[in-house]
């Protein structure tokens, strides 16, 4: 009778364990908080192409955007982050997005302007004197319909053009105060004709190249300097090389997120979700890290032996006002209706 009993005991047991799924076969979560996806979601592994260095900070908020994503699709994506240029940056990386490839172009609005003009117009040469004006002009009709545009025609999908890393100006190896103190000077530009025409304009010798290139180049005499944001001039170390920074905030430095798509189009509603929130957050976490680091960063080029000088705004102004007249390819009174949108803006912040 004993026996029958623990018999009937083992089944009873064995019985409410299959009730409860055993236990042990559940699928652990991959992060908390983490979006699990369906089992049946394939894998997707999506390179993030970008020229800033590691210790930048628009690589630093990658690395967080890149962490996150990865996190919370609970293993149905896997971003790739290579900073540095180590993969194709520029017009190269801008062609993988056009080829559909499993890619994300961290780089210039210029990029974007090599196949829809009007782009270059929206961050054309002293048109901004804030952050503000800038992302508030990319929330407007106007540049929205240029996204449809290079998507619609490309297969370029813009995820943000909102990546700021500060407004441009001038690390030579002599103090710049006027165009004429920059005649003579090979200045190294992204591949772009809007830089080009700018440098130009402004009175230098615009020298196209990588910028991971410029270190190198700057020690060899082939370049005088380069332009760049005081986030850049301290990131990348350029302070060992050139002493002068001159203040021409003569465009703002300002990166887009594209992908390709025909990648964006295979990904699940759940991915495209958690890639569209994290970049989002880190642009959020960009912009206010450069904020913030824009004015330490002062001190410590100061302390490195770096020399601040203001240059004549009003003169370099002047100067650069024939780039708007160059780009035959804008539609034409771009650059009017930019100006009446920005004078809206403004009064909008007041």
């Amino acid at each position: 009778m004993k026996k029958f009993l623990a018999i009937l005991l083992v089944l009873a047991m064995t019985l409410s364990l299959a009730a409860c799924g055993g236990g042990d076969d559940k699928a652990p979560a991959s992060g908390e908080g983490a979006d699990v996806p369906s089992s049946n979601v394939e894998k997707k592994v999506i390179k993030v192409s970008t020229k800033f260095v590691d210790d930048e900070q628009t690589a630093i908020s990658l690395k967080k955007v890149v962490e996150a994503i990865n996190e919370r699709s609970g293993g149905s994506l896997e971003l790739q982050l290579f900073t540095s240029g180590t993969l194709p940056i520029g017009k190269d990386g801008m062609e993988q997005i056009v080829q559909g490839s499993d890619w994300i172009l961290v780089d210039g609005i210029n990029f974007l302007g090599d196949y829809v003009p009007d782009y270059n117009a929206v961050t054309g040469p002293f048109l901004y004197q804030t952050f503000d004006e800038y992302l508030a002009m990319t929330q407007t009709d106007l540049v929205q319909n240029l996204n449809r545009q290079i998507e619609e025609e490309y297969g370029i999908k813009v995820l943000s053009l909102d990546w700021v890393f500060g407004f441009r100006s001038m690390m030579t190896k002599k103090p710049i105060k006027t165009p004429d103190d920059m005649k003579g000077l090979n200045i190294r530009v992204p591949t772009s004709q809007l830089y080009t025409y700018t440098i130009e304009a402004m009175g230098g010798n615009p020298v196209a190249m990588p910028y991971p290139d410029t270190y190198a180049a700057i020690q060899q005499g082939v370049i005088d300097g380069v332009e760049g944001s005081i986030m850049t001039y301290y990131g990348t170390k350029q302070y060992e090389n050139v002493k002068e920074y001159s203040i021409t905030n003569h465009l703002l430095g300002v990166s887009a997120v594209t992908i390709s798509t025909k990648l964006w189009d295979g990904l699940t509603d759940e991915q495209r979700t958690i890639m569209t929130e994290e970049f989002q957050k880190g642009m959020e976490d960009n912009l206010a890290e450069t904020i913030k680091l824009e004015s330490e960063y002062e001190v410590l080029l100061k302390e490195e032996g770096v020399n601040f000088h203001e240059v004549d705004a009003d003169a370099f102004l002047k100067a650069a006002a024939p780039v708007y007249t160059k780009f035959d390819k804008w539609t034409p009174g771009i650059y009017e209706e930019l100006v009446k949108e920005l004078d809206a803006i403004k009064q909008n912040l007041k």
